[in-house]
């Protein structure tokens, strides 16, 4: 019988992962991440409350499984909170949830998973895999698209997929609310959460003020024409497409084109002005784990909330192997507005995800 090791958070993806594999036959044993919170914070994080351990340990218990916490929270603040504080110090809008899968989801725990003699580790991602006749592994979409998370999983290697189930990846959200329900799970009616687990349901720029404050230096706002038209609270509480919240005075909406570390100047412009062609991303990790050796075409997502829009994609190590190593640029058929340096470039074929990487 397979040793299965599931990350349960407490939520009912994570649950119904549990109890599907228990139901086909593995034995299964849940494991719970402790991440770190702020002080007096801890009952606001998401990932890992009081509640949601609770939770957890019930589920376990009405599967009749082993459950175990395991401390992550050291791990966790030195590599995804601090690389989202340095993202921040750099100018960029850094998205932790990729870190965390990559450094802390699909490491840690998989390593400890492995160490407890599991043969593979499960999440409630919706996200599937496919084994090909030559033994290799790809990733793909979920059947519900709407739900899919194959975004932030875009950093899994050939190796690592070879040890992840995701069995929630095959149905609906609605039709994993009604196996929980039919599981009798006490997680059937919990809602889903879309925030920052260490953010504790608050907005990020207070996150930055307490644990950053240096980074919060004001400066100069331009409008596309270099002319000062206002002043900036700190680069780092701006993102690019941002409308709302730029305490700028216009008959226009305006909207951030792009932003200046090395002069702390904010650029500002009309919808119009808003948008790019071209990007180009570093630290690509093709899941295939074979860099292409020419440009394709692709659909590529450059957010997690963003649509995939077609694109030609043009490996840089072709013409420049030292500087652009494991680095690609992009031209899309049309302008994005999403573009955004720190978030992740992703790319698929159909439901195929070929790999992606972080923009630069």
């Amino acid at each position: 019988m397979s040793k299965v090791v599931v990350a349960m958070s407490g939520g009912v993806d994570s649950s119904v992962a549990a109890a599907l594999l228990k139901q086909q036959g593995y034995d299964v044993t849940g494991m719970m991440l402790r991440l770190w919170s702020e002080t007096g914070k801890e009952d606001s994080n998401r990932c890992c409350t009081p509640d949601s351990m609770a939770l957890a340990r019930r589920v376990a218990a009405k599967l009749d499984i082993p459950f175990y916490v395991v401390d992550a929270k050291e791990l966790f603040r030195s590599i995804v909170v601090q690389s989202f504080l340095d993202g921040y110090a750099r100018g960029v809008t850094p998205n932790p949830c990729v870190i965390c899968n990559q450094r802390v989801k699909w490491d840690f725990l998989l390593n400890h998973a492995l160490a407890h003699g599991a043969d593979y580790l499960a999440t409630g991602h919706y996200a599937r895999t496919r084994k090909l006749t030559d033994g290799s592994w790809q990733l793909l979409r979920s059947v519900d698209h709407s739900k899919d998370q194959s975004y932030v999983l875009h950093v899994l290697t050939q190796e690592k997929l070879a040890k992840a189930l995701f069995p929630v990846g095959e149905y609906s959200k609605p039709e994993i609310r009604k196996l929980a329900g039919d599981f009798g799970l006490p997680t059937a009616t919990r809602s889903d959460s879309q925030d920052l687990c260490f953010l504790a349901g608050e907005d990020y720029r207070g996150f930055l003020q307490r644990n950053a404050p240096q980074i919060g230096v004001p400066g100069t706002i331009v409008n596309s024409e270099g002319k000062t038209v206002g002043e900036h609270q700190g680069l780092a509480y701006y993102t690019i497409g941002q409308r709302k919240g730029l305490g700028v005075e216009s008959h226009v909406p305006l909207y951030v084109l792009s932003k200046d570390v090395a002069t702390n100047t904010l650029t500002v412009g009309e919808k119009e002005e808003l948008g790019l062609r071209d990007l180009v991303a570093r630290e690509v990790n093709w899941i295939s784990g074979q860099a292409p050796m020419e440009s394709f075409r692709a659909q590529v997502k450059t957010r997690y909330t963003a649509s995939e829009a077609w694109a030609e994609v043009t490996p840089l190590e072709i013409d420049y192997p030292n500087e652009y190593s494991n680095s690609i640029s992009a031209r899309f058929d049309k302008p994005q507005r999403d573009i955004t340096p720190g978030q992740a470039a992703v790319f698929y074929d159909g439901d195929l995800v070929l790999g992606g990487g972080m923009i630069d």
